[in-house]
């Protein structure tokens, strides 16, 4: 779903620096956030808390500058190529997915399962790499991608290097909503497994987000000690045993962590 609106939040009364008329044009391209196709006009604007000649102005400029393209059928718009521009750039950019590179590729070779990197994000997890298996689906593979800390070993992961009372205020805000029919929606669980996390130094879960997958998180800390990302390994439960996973790829995945941070 897009962030909250920009454009009526106050946030300009609070901030002399904050440009207001920069935040309404950005909320126009969060507003494809979670969209399952191209956005009308009217879409955009019910989705930004914008009137209709606001947005309509608002993606004739985006259209100018190229990261808006009217749909193929001429029923509204959708993102165009200068916003993977900025993804390139992003990822080029950022000290620690070029640090994580090349030991998540060598790390993919060993353990010869999906390997990816996330991104803490408060209530999400957002993949910044994704080193796929057969087995992934077109949707699941793509960098951006993101999932919930709450129900993923890699969020899992990192809440276990935060204080309890973070935790506590990341699971009252959360929307523990179930993705799977074995998603841990239930606090107390969740907490049990950031717990057994906190003492093993990784997460294994089972089906939280694709039923048939174990996956495996391991946080990744920033300089402050702070948890900022986590390396996820998944494998299929037709061809692993959890505990035989564990086994097998929680010391590679804490290696390759140790190198991140060393690098």
């Amino acid at each position: 779903m897009p962030r909250k609106n920009y454009a009526s939040n106050g946030l300009q009364a609070e901030d002399a620096l904050f440009v207001q008329s920069l935040a309404r044009g950005m909320s126009v391209l969060e507003a494809f956030r979670g969209a399952d196709g191209a956005l009308s006009l009217a879409q955009i604007a019910a989705r930004t808390g914008l009137t209709r000649s606001a947005a309509q102005r608002l993606v004739h400029t985006f259209r100018k500058l190229g990261y808006l393209t009217p749909a193929e059928d001429g029923r509204g718009f959708r993102l165009d190529l200068p916003i993977l521009d900025l993804t390139h750039d992003y990822l080029r950019l950022n000290p620690l997915v070029r640090r994580a590179n090349p030991i998540l590729l060598e790390l993919r070779r060993n353990v010869r399962e999906r390997v990816d990197l996330s991104l803490f994000d408060g209530q999400r997890m957002v993949y910044a790499a994704r080193l796929q298996s057969k087995r992934e689906t077109f949707f699941a593979t793509l960098v951006g991608n993101c999932v919930p800390t709450t129900c993923t070993s890699g969020g899992w992961a990192v809440m276990s290097m935060l204080p309890s009372d973070e935790v506590d205020a990341l699971l009252a805000k959360a929307e523990l909503r179930p993705l799977t029919p074995r998603t841990l929606t239930d606090p107390h669980a969740i907490r049990a497994q950031i717990e057994m996390c906190r003492q093993a130094g990784h997460a294994l879960a089972l089906e939280q987000i694709l039923m048939g997958e174990v996956a495996l998180g391991v946080a990744i800390p920033g300089a402050d000690g702070r948890p900022v990302a986590a390396i996820h390994i998944a494998g299929s439960l037709s061809e692993w045993d959890p505990e035989e996973f564990r086994r097998s790829v929680a010391p590679l995945a804490a290696e390759a962590v140790r190198s991140i941070i060393s690098g």
